[in-house]
């Protein structure tokens, strides 16, 4: 399984913010050979904009791929991203 290693978490939307939403959403995402997400399709949506939000952010993650008989290999793995007010 590929391992996430630059992750950072997306921000608030005013409306989630304003809503004073906490909860999560998640994504099937394609994390290919060269650790990057290149399909990312949202299967638990959140609102408030949050869900684009995490979108933009997962685009950017870089991952750390997983491996098949000593190669990297795409593979197709399940996301959540977390959102909770401190």
């Amino acid at each position: 399984m590929p391992e996430c290693s630059n992750c950072p978490q997306p921000g608030y939307t005013d409306a989630a913010r304003s809503a004073k939403f906490q909860g999560a959403n998640k994504f099937k995402v394609v994390v290919d050979e060269n650790g990057h997400a290149s399909s990312i399709s949202l299967l638990d949506p959140a609102g408030y904009g949050l869900d684009a939000q995490a979108v933009k952010v997962i685009r950017n993650w870089r991952f750390k791929p997983a491996f098949k008989d000593g190669k990297p290999v795409s593979v197709c793995v399940g996301v959540e991203v977390t959102f909770r007010l401190y």
